[in-house]
């Protein structure tokens, strides 16, 4: 048996009254759950204290907090392990964020999380005539829509969505996870009009900026981002949506000029975002206008230092050799008679190009920060 301090978040809605925070000193075993801790407290010291659980080996996500500051599930994560990555050894349990606390540590899930949910219609709808026995599903589809069905609905990923912090109304990871488990199914008869419909939302899959919190957050492996990236690449390279949000003409203009620099030639970007994929894009009158609309950052901008004339007007160089190392990866990827998706599932190896670190597919399982979705 060990001494613990958990230092809980009180809070209460109803009461008028500000948060404030509550520490109890409990007696465990230091290998027990952070969520037992949370219950004895509950039992012994203050029968007040909200907290939501329910399977305890999770699997049902109900007791997802942010444990230190990190986003979590209570009952997986150990006591003297989050006593060792807190500052003082005190360890802190919040409620998590982008959701209304009910009361302490119980946030109102039914107002974000699946609300969002509900919003990327998450069922199959099922191609027809529909067939008399079972459908017949190739393996590998089903090996890919493994990794985004392990998800729990806990919540964490949308706790920790920077993009939710400022727009609230953006779909959120949780749920563009969820929809690319139809997307991804070929038993699904609305793959296009799914990925119209969420490409065209000005809060869809072109609003994620790219931040990776709710991958470091998600306790399975879900890697949500990863997941609206391989919407994004289906949506545009697949259906061809080109879409009001210039969200496939961003990422198109984006690629485009890191192959032909090497870097990102920021001041080329949004005209031909706006205007086309081409130097002639800030000719358009789309691109025209939204410069001008832009003026009032590119000067604050020019005023600050963040940006001088020259580096606007010219891009940035590299060494030739390094250009060419990079224009070396789009040959590589652009030669393939297909993309190829990796998930945490899917692994394989190359054995004919393993000596060219370049031509290789896949060494071995992708990390989950890859911010190309787990594609090589």
């Amino acid at each position: 048996m060990a001494e613990f301090t958990l230092k809980i978040r009180r809070y209460d809605p109803q009461s008028g009254e500000a948060p404030y925070w509550d520490e109890h000193t409990i007696e465990l075993e230091p290998h027990r759950s952070v969520l037992e801790g949370l219950l004895q407290a509950k039992a012994k010291t203050d029968g007040s204290i909200g907290v939501r659980c329910s399977c305890r080996a999770a699997i049902c996500g109900s007791c997802g907090v942010r444990i230190n500051g990190q986003p979590g599930l209570a009952c997986h994560t150990h006591l003297d392990a989050a006593a060792a990555r807190s500052e003082d050894g005190v360890i802190t349990v919040e409620p998590m964020g982008n959701m209304p606390v009910i009361r302490d540590l119980i946030v109102d899930m039914d107002a974000v999380h699946w609300k969002k949910i509900q919003r990327v219609t998450p069922w199959l709808i099922n191609k027809t005539p529909i067939p008399e026995r079972e459908y017949i599903v190739p393996r590998e589809s089903m090996v890919d829509v493994t990794q985004t069905a392990a998800c729990i609905q806990c919540g964490a990923c949308v706790s920790d969505c920077l993009t939710m912090e400022v727009d609230p109304l953006f779909v959120g990871p949780a749920a563009l996870a969820k929809a690319y488990r139809f997307v991804g199914d070929p038993r699904d008869a609305e793959h296009e009009s799914r990925l119209k419909d969420l490409s065209e939302d000005p809060h869809g899959i072109y609003d994620c900026t790219h931040c990776f919190k709710c991958i470091e957050a998600c306790p399975k492996g879900v890697a949500p981002m990863n997941q609206i990236m391989r919407l994004r690449r289906i949506a545009g390279s697949d259906h061809h949506i080109v879409d009001r949000n210039n969200g496939h003409r961003h990422e198109a203009a984006f690629g485009t000029l890191v192959k032909d620099h090497g870097l990102l030639w920021e001041a080329e970007l949004l005209p031909r975002s706006y205007g086309g994929d081409s130097w002639f894009g800030k000719f358009a009158p789309a691109a025209g206008l939204e410069l001008v609309a832009s003026l009032p950052a590119i000067t604050k901008a020019l005023l600050r230092g963040k940006v001088t004339p020259m580096g606007a007007l010219k891009p940035h160089k590299i060494p030739k050799e390094d250009l060419a190392a990079v224009q070396r990866i789009y040959d590589v990827i652009e030669s393939r008679d297909e993309r190829i998706e990796l998930n945490l599932y899917i692994t394989g190896t190359d054995a004919e190009n393993a000596e060219n670190p370049v031509e290789t597919v896949a060494a071995a399982a992708p990390s989950a920060g890859d911010e190309e979705g787990l594609t090589r």
